[in-house]
């Protein structure tokens, strides 16, 4: 896998400028549509007294607050929750970060510096926001098909095999679902964690459409996924998986709004509830019941640009491990 040129030579680069327009496309069209539904867009903080413990493997940055230890933003679910109280229906478009593992440096899927289009519903269930990201993903695929013909084509995009997202719903398959097809073919993938990096690549290289991975087992995710109340051990959550070894896009949940629970669940984790103390006490005085999804922006854009690298969807890449400016 190549690694990102000097800025200059990057943005310069007749593909970043086809790239980036696809990307305005959808940012576009991602507001477009969530404002036509009634959604409000909010600014997400950067900063925080704490952040997404879920975030795998990728460690977390602290900054001196005025003598507080505060930590930049690994994801805005915290928030997008507390956000709640305002709008019953929400959108950010949040960057984030996360000091990846230095091996994630060659999956040509992670990014130490990236967005999140994060959309959050009160009253929502997973079978709600799914219609929802499913019409979401939808039209920003049929719109860049649509208005960005020639930058696709500049890129060389398969449009054709783009086009076959819109054919039909996306389908759905279980964690266990997944983890017995990987394991048939030879991937050892373990039932009680996420679809691992080369898994996700492997089911996705054998769809033609994105498609929903949903019931990851309890304890690998973060405290706020809501645990299933018929299925004991498995949680209220869903992956979105892009087709063509894309992997994945997107992960979402209805949310544990309920106080005591969250607090067991953080313990769970071997986490000290007390570092937690302005959302615990949000949801003490009632965050409302949830459901919501974050979409990885330049993993979205990969994926329909049809590109190599996730770090050729950004305008100032940060691969991990690999000092840029």
């Amino acid at each position: 896998m190549t690694l990102p040129p000097d800025p200059r030579t990057h943005l310069a680069s007749g593909t970043t400028r086809a790239v980036l327009r696809i990307q305005h496309r959808i940012l576009d069209t991602v507001r477009a549509h969530l404002t036509g539904l009634g959604f409000t867009e909010l600014l997400p903080p950067i900063i925080g007294p704490v952040t997404d413990p879920g975030a795998r493997g990728a460690k977390q940055v602290d900054v001196d607050y005025y003598g507080h230890r505060y930590k930049l933003m690994t994801s805005a679910i915290l928030y997008k929750q507390a956000a709640l109280f305002a709008f019953d229906k929400i959108f950010f478009i949040a960057p984030n970060i996360r000091l990846e593992p230095l091996e994630t440096a060659r999956t040509g899927r992670h990014l130490a510096e990236f967005h999140q289009i994060d959309v959050e519903v009160a009253g929502a269930s997973r079978s709600d926001i799914l219609e929802l990201l499913e019409s979401l993903i939808s039209r920003v695929i049929e719109q860049t098909l649509h208005a960005e013909a020639a930058a696709l084509g500049e890129l060389g995009r398969d449009t054709a095999a783009l086009g076959k997202a819109l054919l039909s719903p996306f389908g759905r398959r279980t964690h266990g679902e997944a983890v017995d097809r990987l394991r048939q073919r030879g991937h050892d993938q373990s039932s009680d964690a996420e679809i691992d990096w080369q898994g996700e690549v492997l089911l996705a290289a054998e769809a033609e459409q994105p498609f929903l991975i949903t019931d990851y087992p309890k304890g690998s995710r973060g405290f706020y996924d809501r645990e299933s109340e018929q299925l004991p051990g498995f949680l209220r959550n869903f992956d979105l998986i892009a087709p063509e070894g894309y992997g994945e896009l997107c992960s979402g949940s209805e949310r544990e709004n309920d106080y005591r629970k969250i607090v067991t669940r953080i313990r769970e984790t071997g986490e000290n509830p007390a570092k937690y103390e302005w959302y615990l006490k949000a949801a003490r005085e009632g965050i409302p019941a949830s459901a919501g999804f974050g979409i990885g922006l330049e993993r979205l854009t990969r994926y329909i640009a049809g590109l190599d690298s996730v770090w050729q969807a950004s305008a100032y890449p940060k691969v991990p491990g690999v000092p840029s400016p």
